[in-house]
């Protein structure tokens, strides 16, 4: 009759065989099973804290006939810039409430009803924006008061280092004011021409270099855009095709080492 340490020796070298068995076959499942290449959702603009459109208070002030795009929010830079490429799927905005009185003489004034829509620029040295794609204008006289989201029916592409702006060829109640002088963003507007809010400015035309030369302090445009980054490949992994490597690996997992007695 075998000993009881036979019986446990060769219940150790099945189970030994059996995990070895079920590491191959883990082992083989990993190289069958595709790699996940995965995107990202990237949302340019937003803050911890919201920025408060100054309408209907008193002043009431609107981006207007301009494109343009936050440069500074304290010590940050950047916040419209992608960091990596994709499409933008959405962009959103909140919008002042201006009173009946304040909607007429916008509207008067600036060309019709409020409307906006989202520019990518990609920027160069000394200010200048080479325009590379746009959204569709949308009205947003439905939407005073309220943030909205406005879903793309067509993305609009996006490369690394690319930034987004705000196009408004009438009227926006997307601006909100009193911060500190380190909050600033820039008109596509001349150096000359910074006080001139009524002039259009607004780029609407594919292929055009602009310069945002008109930096305005103490304010926020209040907008953010929604980018689904471009999915990255997996790592590519060489598969093993030297079978005696194969079989001596698993055979180094299916034998129980022996102890020297």
């Amino acid at each position: 009759m075998p000993s009881d340490s036979d019986v446990s020796r060769r219940l150790g070298r099945r189970a030994a065989v059996r995990v070895g068995r079920v590491l191959v076959a883990a082992a083989v499942a990993a190289t069958i099973l595709p790699a996940v290449a995965s995107a990202e959702i990237i949302e340019l603009g937003q803050t911890t804290t919201q920025a408060v459109p100054s309408c209907p208070a008193k002043p009431c002030l609107a981006v207007s006939r301009t494109t343009g795009y936050q440069a500074k929010i304290g010590p940050t830079r950047g916040i419209f810039t992608a960091t990596k490429g994709g499409r933008i799927v959405a962009w959103s905005v909140t919008l002042g409430a201006p009173t009946d009185k304040q909607i007429k003489f916008f509207n008067t004034t600036l060309g019709g009803a409020p409307s906006a829509g989202i520019t990518v620029f990609k920027p160069a040295e000394h200010l200048f924006g080479t325009i590379t794609a746009q959204s569709p204008v949308v009205d947003l006289t439905p939407y005073l008061g309220e943030t909205v989201q406005f879903p793309l029916e067509r993305s609009v592409p996006i490369k690394k280092n690319q930034t987004v702006a705000l196009s408004v060829p009438t009227w926006a109640p997307a601006l909100a004011i009193g911060f500190g002088t380190d909050t600033s963003w820039r008109a596509s507007r001349a150096r000359d021409q910074c006080d001139d809010t009524a002039s259009q400015t607004a780029i609407d035309t594919l292929g055009t270099v602009t310069r945002f030369m008109c930096l305005y302090k103490t304010a926020r445009l209040t907008y953010s855009v929604t980018i689904v980054t471009n999915p990255h490949p997996p790592s590519k992994k060489k598969p093993a095709t030297d079978v005696a490597k194969q079989r001596r690996a698993k055979r180094r997992i299916t034998e129980p080492k022996r102890k020297k007695s």
